[in-house]
């Protein structure tokens, strides 16, 4: 089978409804079948990357720790959204795991470069 380039763009939240770790896992499987497999935040999504969340006290479960694995899928495309940073009032040091922040036209332009975009 051909490798293909996905992309998984997350706009949501975290927590409230299973968008996030789904598409998170939907992005693992992808690349545990040897696809390159790139991410992108943005919107209220990039609040899945931010530092020290404490689903527990939502009585949500901690899916953030699998980002801390996805070098060990072969993921080391992650890219967050400047502008959904700064309308949330975040930055990149605020993010737990290394990402580029990219504007949206660029974002625009990396996307049209991929096989598959996929956006939940």
């Amino acid at each position: 089978m051909a490798s293909k380039s996905f992309l998984f763009v997350s706009r949501k939240a975290p927590f409230g409804s299973g968008h996030a770790a789904e598409m998170l896992d939907a992005a693992l499987i992808a690349a545990s079948f040897d696809q390159q497999v790139h991410l992108a935040f943005l919107d209220d999504g990039v609040f899945q990357l931010v530092k020290e969340q404490r689903p527990d006290a939502l009585g949500q479960k901690n899916f953030a720790a699998a980002f801390l694995d996805l070098a060990d899928y072969d993921i080391d495309h992650v890219w967050v959204e400047r502008e959904s940073l700064d309308e949330r009032g975040l930055s990149e040091t605020d993010l737990m795991i290394p990402a580029t922040v990219v504007d949206r036209t660029a974002l625009t332009r990396m996307m049209a470069g991929l096989d598959v975009v996929i956006s939940a």
